[in-house]
């Protein structure tokens, strides 16, 4: 049963020159709880149409298609997603407060699938209310 949501930062980290243990540990542990959401695929797939035709392009290819895409569910931006960030966006906004699009969409989506999200960089997602965030780092 998926329990979490992957931000970018850490379906990212196994790419990384020294990924952290810790990170590839509960990656490893967890790898039937896991999800990614639309919004991640998405800059893991941009990021990486980005570079130069080279052999770190090519890893990155394999460990897309190979690795995430072949273990873990992608999840929807759908309506129900769409409306929960409309109103956290619109909360937001009205106390001054405008985090990234794709921020929201990602909460959204963990929000209304009941999942905690997991990333490294919390404090992009604080604002949003009702979201669970974790940190494996």
């Amino acid at each position: 049963m998926v329990k979490y949501l992957l931000d970018t930062n850490i379906i990212s980290e196994p790419l990384r020159p020294k990924p952290s243990p810790g990170v590839m540990r509960l990656l490893r542990q967890h790898e039937d709880d896991i999800a990614i959401p639309a919004p991640v695929w998405h800059e893991l797939r941009f990021g990486c149409a980005r570079l130069a035709p080279s052999r770190q392009r090519e890893a990155i290819e394999r460990y897309i298609e190979d690795v995430v895409l072949a273990s873990f569910p992608v999840l929807e931006y759908d309506q129900r997603a769409a409306d929960r960030h409309a109103i956290e966006r619109a909360r937001l906004s009205a106390a001054g407060r405008t985090p990234p699009f794709v921020d929201g969409q990602i909460a959204a989506i963990a929000f209304v699938n009941e999942l905690t999200l997991v990333t490294s960089n919390r404090g992009d997602f604080q604002g949003f209310e009702g979201l669970r965030i974790r940190s494996w780092t």
